[in-house]
């Protein structure tokens, strides 16, 4: 198995990307709540530390690092695990216009999978990039702060509720990370 883009140092932070592929899940608040909750969780229970984050419709970037003797792979694994079934149970209990075309989206996600599963949500992996330097630290937090400007959601940065250039302006934010003094 290859080790590019897979975190694979317990001493490193590294720039990840999490995607569902080509759906637009994370357009209501209660799957970016999901997300929240779940990363909130991650920080209490497993060690991760946040430095910077967005949640885009279909992908979330973030900047972290696993400590305490956690190793971010497990982290990561756990998080999309959990984050799959919330995911999948919100979509069938609450109130959605396109449940039907994501459900079934879901499942034909998991046509190639050799084990039995019903839905598969997130992509095999996540793309992993270590942060070795000041320079790719600042580099990978501005694009992460940006991603909303560039996708027109926002004029601002710290306009975009779900994402730490809220933290890193002083506003009220859902999710607490470690503000890096690099700027």
């Amino acid at each position: 198995m290859s080790t590019k883009y897979k975190a694979t140092s317990t001493e490193e932070a590294y720039f990840i990307t999490i995607t569902v592929g080509w759906v637009d899940v994370f357009t209501r608040l209660n799957q970016k709540y999901i997300l929240i909750n779940a990363l909130q969780h991650c920080q209490q229970n497993k060690g991760l530390e946040i430095y910077a984050y967005c949640i885009m419709s279909s992908h979330i970037h973030l900047l972290c690092k696993a400590t305490n003797g956690f190793i971010l792979s497990d982290v990561m694994r756990d998080f999309k695990k959990f984050t799959s079934k919330k995911i999948i149970q919100t979509l069938i209990e609450e109130p959605e216009s396109r449940r039907e075309w994501m459900l079934r989206y879901f499942r034909k996600a998991c046509a190639h999978l050799k084990r039995e599963q019903e839905y598969k949500v997130w992509q095999d992996g996540y793309h992993a990039e270590i942060a070795e330097t000041n320079w790719f630290i600042k580099q990978k937090i501005n694009y992460i702060h940006n991603n909303p400007v560039k996708e027109k959601i926002v004029t601002l940065a710290e306009d975009y509720y779900f994402s730490s250039a809220r933290n890193y302006a002083s506003l009220e934010n859902d999710l607490e990370v470690i503000i890096l003094d690099l700027f």
